[in-house]
């Protein structure tokens, strides 16, 4: 009995450490087992969810890529187009330029051709100096002549323009001779009237010094001189008529169509 219990004994003792080591073998196993599962499935989770990625970036990337390539595409376009309007715009402007300076050169060079230098520089701000000087030359450019001429009374100066065709006798040029040299020296005076008279119609506004009686005056004497100068170039007519044939008169008038003709 004393041997059974002895062999059962030891037996127990043998088997009891490999029951536990099997055991613990067994139950370290597992846990390798388990996360060697696990890492296998977080792979391939992760793996999945790599290529959903890459699957979902693709197309913003192929679009990306496409507009990148519309704008690489769209820019030289532009440029092309830039280029070209501003070369049309360099050709369209450059004719308008050179009519531009020739219109300059033709407008400054025609007051030259018609400037005089004789030309008198005016006193007055109220006369120009083409009329300033023709009150100081005693020309008259207002045609105050124009009654008698249009009505067969020429003017003595007219007459003796063509004293040659018109065959006028010695006493016939002396005497319109003589009402031409008066005329012009009638005109001469009352064109120094006028300046004289303007001056001081300025002068009276410039200085506030105008008033009622001073403007009715000084206008009625400028209407006077008007009147004076005007009233001795239709006498001179009335008396050239008186010194003339009607047939010289007839002439005088054929010759001043032509020579207006010939202008």
């Amino acid at each position: 009995m004393l041997k059974r219990l002895l062999f059962s004994s030891l037996c127990l003792l043998f088997f009891i450490p490999v029951f536990a080591q099997t055991h613990e073998d067994s139950v370290k196993n597992q846990p390798i087992a388990d996360t060697t599962s696990k890492r296998q499935l977080t792979d391939s989770i992760v793996k999945r969810v790599v290529v959903d990625s890459a699957a979902r970036h693709q197309p913003t990337d192929s679009v990306q890529h496409n507009k990148v390539d519309s704008m690489a595409k769209i820019h030289p376009v532009d440029s092309v187009v830039k280029h070209a309007a501003v070369d049309s715009t360099s050709v369209i402007h450059k004719p308008a330029i050179k009519a531009k300076k020739k219109s300059s050169l033709k407008a400054v060079t025609k007051p030259q051709a018609v400037a005089d230098p004789e030309l008198k520089r005016s006193t007055v701000k109220t006369i120009s100096d083409l009329r300033y000087n023709a009150y100081l030359k005693g020309d008259d450019l207002d045609d105050m002549a124009l009654a008698g001429d249009l009505n067969h009374f020429p003017s003595p100066d007219n007459v003796l323009k063509y004293k040659k065709q018109l065959d006028l006798s010695p006493i016939q040029v002396g005497q319109l001779t003589k009402l031409s040299n008066d005329l012009h020296r009638k005109k001469i005076e009352m064109g120094s009237n006028i300046i004289r008279n303007e001056k001081m119609i300025d002068s009276l506004f410039h200085l506030h010094q105008i008033d009622e009686g001073s403007l009715i005056f000084y206008t009625n004497r400028s209407g006077l001189y008007y009147g004076e100068m005007k009233g001795a170039i239709l006498m001179a007519c009335y008396n050239a008529e008186k010194l003339l044939t009607p047939a010289q008169i007839k002439k005088l008038e054929a010759l001043e169509k032509t020579s207006e003709l010939v202008k």
